[in-house]
């Protein structure tokens, strides 16, 4: 299986070095947008849905961290590696707490670089073979409408863990876009918009009976950062975990959505 990768790096010979090196070790990963901004990176991210995003933290007008956050957002299954240089090494503190699946100091060491591509690989198929046997009893030749069902009914099922809707298509052998597409016209919103309502709807029935924790809240829920959970709460709700605890109404109702 083929996964896909968007490359930001805005020092344009490291970016190219960079890709060369992913493209040469073969390890399964194939570069399929590479840009020098994090504005065009998320773009990117939007247009292609692809399974791994490797990024410099300094890029002119949004940072590799701020990309990180806001294309967590909308695709939250996306893997993320963050390369830097020595003197930001304070940033991987941060960058951990965004659950980044490893951090690069540059130049990138391409035996170092496999290492992280084949963990990461090692990780999705197993996550594959998981998500195959939820889908075992498929039948081969299903419609469109049979399959969006099928995975809104395993996104309903699983979403207190890391969904990667990439590889739920590969399980039926479709591109991530059309299966989108697929999920769209039979409920309206793509499969990662459903996941994240899910989770805020499902929150704030847990806070609302105020016996746990933000924290536990968060990670009952598939957000087990703290301090992400708020801020995508906030996103959706318009007040904090805390405040529409304490009874504040919510400003936005942009998390009732639950078909």
């Amino acid at each position: 299986m083929e996964y896909t990768v968007v490359v930001a790096e805005d020092e344009i010979l490291l970016q190219k070095s960079l890709v060369k090196k992913i493209e040469k070790l073969d390890s399964g990963f194939h570069v399929i947008g590479q840009t020098q901004t994090g504005i065009q990176a998320l773009e990117l991210i939007e247009q292609y849905n692809p399974f791994l995003l490797i990024t410099d933290i300094r890029m002119p007008v949004m940072d590799g961290l701020e990309l990180i956050e806001k294309a967590r957002e909308t695709h939250p299954e996306l893997s993320c590696v963050i390369v830097s240089g020595y003197s930001e090494f304070e940033y991987a503190q941060r960058a951990i707490r965004l659950r980044v699946d490893d951090y690069l100091l540059k130049p990138v060491d391409t035996g170092q670089l496999k290492e992280v591509l084949d963990r990461i690989r090692a990780r999705y198929a197993a996550e594959k073979q998981k998500i195959g046997e939820s889908f075992r009893e498929a039948a081969c030749e299903m419609t469109p409408e049979h399959t969006a069902e099928m995975v809104h009914d395993y996104i309903t099922s699983h979403y207190q863990e890391d969904v990667n809707l990439n590889l739920v298509a590969g399980e039926f052998s479709y591109s991530p876009g059309y299966l989108v597409k697929m999920y769209q016209a039979r409920y309206g919103q793509s499969p990662s918009q459903y996941l994240i309502h899910l989770r805020i709807n499902r929150a704030r029935q847990m806070l609302e009976q105020n016996t746990f924790s933000i924290r536990q809240v968060g990670e009952a829920v598939g957000y087990p950062d703290q301090a992400y959970f708020s801020r995508i709460f906030k996103k959706y709700v318009g007040v904090s975990p805390q405040k529409y605890r304490e009874g504040e109404p919510a400003v936005s109702e942009n998390s009732i959505h639950n078909p």
